[in-house]
């Protein structure tokens, strides 16, 4: 079965919906509110096992109640939990508002993801045995940066999710093999605001490059090849919170089971449709018998 190693954040999500957001200085009434397991790097894990990989998690949570939570939410997926440390103090947490569209806007604050700086003993052992490696921005970049080495020196495919959009180091970048980018963090790394010439100068960084372009579907790029846009399946979106990690997520284990590029987009593409038509980030993501009969070729 395909392993895939997840490094990255544990968030509990808190989640508000209302008709529209509020604008700088003004107060909304909200309709509903939840507590909903997330954080980047556990939804990607997640995403990974429901489409059927064996997954491992390496990050940390607080040694509080949202700890607890967020660490039988993982366990409960399916995820291997053995390598998720818990430090003294408060569990990451994102602050989220979702308005009737289905958009979303978030706050994170970093609370034990703060202190994932370095690998510990046995994390460099997880990523030797996996067939990809998965990273994000909400851990310090020191320890994505040797995440993204301790997988290189292995073999082993790195998928960088460039978020949340900041500077990235060159090393990293040297390290990473598919970078997977939203329009926005495409636009904030290269100053380019079209898909395609973001992509195109992003590929000076990294070997490939995935730009996900929300209900349009994606954009790859690879050297000295041609574009390849991938539609997205056309649904109603009831929240779009974590459909990008789902997508990343579903897509990695497609990858790793050597689908081709176009199958592998279609079948994260639909995925990600699925959970867009749901509730939360790890709440709405799809089990794999569910994206096999949303996937159409």
């Amino acid at each position: 079965m395909t392993h895939i190693a997840v490094l990255g954040s544990m968030n509990m999500d808190l989640v508000a919906y209302v008709d529209k957001a509020p604008q700088r200085g003004e107060t909304v009434t909200g309709r509903e509110f939840h507590t909903i397991p997330g954080g980047k790097g556990a939804n990607q894990a997640i995403a990974a096992a429901r489409a059927g990989a064996t997954v491992s998690m390496i990050g940390a949570v607080g040694n509080d109640g949202y700890g607890v939570r967020l660490r039988d939410t993982l366990e409960h997926s399916g995820v291997d939990t053995d390598f998720l440390r818990t430090v003294e103090g408060a569990s990451g947490t994102a602050h989220i508002v979702v308005d009737d569209e289905g958009g979303n806007s978030i706050v994170v604050v970093p609370g034990a993801n703060g202190t994932v700086d370095h690998l510990s003993p046995g994390d460099e052992s997880v990523i030797a045995t996996a067939d990809a490696l998965l990273l994000q921005l909400e851990i310090p970049q020191a320890a994505v940066l040797a995440g993204a080495a301790a997988a290189r020196r292995h073999g082993v495919r790195t998928v960088l999710t460039p978020a949340p959009a900041q500077p990235i180091a060159p090393e990293l970048l040297a390290a990473t093999d598919l970078l997977v980018p939203n329009e926005f963090e495409a636009v904030t790394l290269t100053g380019r605001t079209d898909p395609r010439e973001a992509a195109a100068a992003l590929l000076d960084l990294v070997p490939e490059v995935v730009v996900t372009l929300g209900a349009t579907g994606s954009l790859y790029l690879a050297r000295g090849t041609e574009p390849l846009v991938v539609p997205a399946p056309r649904v109603r979106a009831v929240d779009s919170t974590g459909a990008g990690d789902t997508f990343v997520g579903a897509l990695a284990v497609a990858l790793a089971e050597e689908k081709p590029v176009r199958e592998a987009l279609s079948w994260a593409a639909a995925a990600a449709a699925l959970s867009v038509q749901r509730v939360g980030a790890t709440a709405s993501m799809p089990y794999r018998q569910e994206i096999e009969a949303q996937y159409t070729a």
